[in-house]
């Protein structure tokens, strides 16, 4: 009796698991589409069902009866030029006359495919970096040697800088000085950053990452002008274990500007080519759109130029033996800032510092989170 009773239990248990599974998969279901009769175009809308906030691409296939075509050329929409998402109505555009088809008629099937980005509140696209163990620094300067060895633990990075429009709605202003939304924010100070990571973190529910001296991590309740003097920068503490936002380390920075275990080994972030993945100085007078020149090994753009990148460390002489998840020197003036910008083209392993104080038109920041 009692082995008949733990097989029901079993059972159940299994059942419970596999129905969890089905209700939480992502499928594709009320798939429709419509033909152009002037321009040929093909409009496919489709929903994706299950509770997630990963984005996902679209595998298209496309089918006249005679052949079938994976991911023709020529389409557009949610899923192929963009990330899509849990939802009703994502849209595919795909024109079959592009590739030299006329009157013929198409079906499609479409298959989910998942990325390595995670969509979360606020418009923020995380991107996963797996850690792992890569050389940091160059023989290229003084200021970037020695070249070490550095283990790094798995964390998120965000895709883009963070933009005028994302920071507009955490912290209610706008600084820089080149105005648009879709513009990286610049001429804010590494206390700037500091600031806009916790109340991001507030607003979003996370645990924030940093704290002043016995203060607290809510910017608004610290010392009047906490934020005006240089020697304050080393008032922050750092809690590393925090799941909300917060700077890159100047390792985890490089790490994923190099395209962490996807990288290719390029001088800049995604090409050997500068003015193919940054706008600088050959090619800009000032800050560009996010986004638009070509991404790195990981899908992060404008790592190289646009605006350089606040980092969490104390600038210092790098160590001189391997070292695992490393967050600066103890001690110093200044703190990092990496990627170059659209006044100057910067390798991948090149170094800046500026003092805390301190914000530019050419300085913004990106924002990452630790890996569960």
């Amino acid at each position: 009796m009692k082995d008949r009773e733990g097989d029901m239990k079993r059972i159940l248990m299994l059942f419970i698991v596999l129905l969890t599974v089905q209700i939480n998969a992502q499928t594709i279901s009320n798939m429709r589409w419509s033909k152009d009769p002037d321009c040929g175009y093909y409009k496919i809308i489709y929903d994706i069902n299950g509770k997630t906030n990963d984005g996902f691409t679209i595998e298209l296939t496309a089918s006249n009866g005679k052949q079938e075509l994976k991911n023709p050329k020529g389409m557009s929409g949610r899923g192929i030029s963009e990330l899509c998402f849990v939802g009703k109505d994502n849209i595919i555009f795909w024109n079959p006359r592009i590739l030299g088809y006329k009157d013929e008629e198409w079906n499609f099937t479409l298959n989910l495919k998942k990325t390595n980005f995670v969509f979360v509140e606020g418009g923020t696209f995380l991107v996963f970096v797996e850690g792992g163990t890569f050389l940091m620094g160059s023989n290229d300067s003084d200021r970037e040697k020695p070249v070490h060895t550095v283990k790094l633990s798995s964390f998120y990075i965000d895709k883009y800088e963070v933009t005028q429009k994302e920071w507009k709605e955490i912290m209610g202003d706008n600084p820089s000085y080149y105005r648009g939304d879709d513009l990286p924010v610049e001429s804010v100070s590494w206390f700037d950053a500091i600031a806009y990571c916790n109340k991001k973190s507030f607003k979003e529910g996370l645990t924030p990452c940093y704290s002043y001296l016995d203060y607290g991590s809510n910017p608004d309740k610290w010392p009047q002008n906490w934020n005006k003097l240089d020697g304050n920068h080393t008032k922050i503490n750092f809690n590393c274990k925090a799941n909300g936002y917060r700077l890159p380390t100047e390792a985890e920075w490089e790490y994923a500007a190099k395209g962490g275990i996807q990288s290719k080994g390029y001088i800049f972030s995604g090409s050997n080519d500068a003015n193919t993945v940054a706008w600088f100085e050959n090619n800009a007078i000032q800050t560009h759109k996010i986004g638009t020149k070509k991404p790195n090994e990981l899908g992060l753009y404008d790592m190289s130029g646009n605006v350089g990148e606040w980092c969490w460390d104390i600038y210092g002489d790098y160590p001189s033996g391997p070292c695992t998840n490393p967050q600066g020197a103890s001690s110093g003036t200044s703190r990092v800032t990496r990627g170059g910008h659209w006044y100057y083209h910067a390798t991948v392993a090149n170094r800046s510092y500026v003092y805390a104080t301190d914000s530019y038109s050419l300085i913004g920041l990106r924002v990452c989170r630790n890996s569960p």
